[in-house]
């Protein structure tokens, strides 16, 4: 497969603080950040007593480059993911998330849903600009197989 076919896949990008660590996530925390971005931005948090899954987790919208995504946050275990992003949105997102809702001097991992099917490890995001990123973002996909 060529770089730029697998520049536009989709999957979804997980990040999360390092093992250990903790970015002292909170809902409205995050829900005050999304808000100053866009002020009608979709929240919704589940309390988690209604499905088969407890816990609770915050859904949300956040448009990045012109496109809506679609993401989720867990306080346990903590982090924030987005669906159906390429390595371009996933990495505009990871610059938003660093600069804002991670505290400064603690680092960001990520993983996608093809890396965990494949039993990848959790993988820092590099620091950079988001080129850089995008980089390890495809270096990541190509690791996880069969993009022949």
């Amino acid at each position: 497969m060529e770089p730029e076919e697998i520049a536009e896949l989709r999957t979804m990008y997980i990040f999360s603080p390092p093992e250990g660590q903790s970015w002292g996530l909170t809902y409205e925390g995050l829900e005050t950040l999304l808000r100053e971005r866009d002020p009608e931005e979709l929240i919704r948090i589940d309390d988690g007593s209604d499905g088969p899954v407890s816990g609770s987790s915050m859904h949300f919208g956040i448009t990045l480059d012109d496109e809506e995504l679609e993401g989720m946050a867990l306080l346990y275990p903590e982090g924030v993911s987005v669906m159906d992003c390429t390595v371009h949105t996933a990495a505009a997102f990871a610059v938003w998330l660093s600069n804002n809702a991670v505290p400064t001097g603690v680092a960001v991992m990520f993983n996608t849903e093809w890396g965990l099917e494949a039993e990848l490890s959790d993988t820092l995001v590099p620091e950079g600009p988001r080129p850089r990123i995008a980089a390890a973002f495809m270096e990541h996909l190509k690791d996880t197989g069969d993009l022949d």
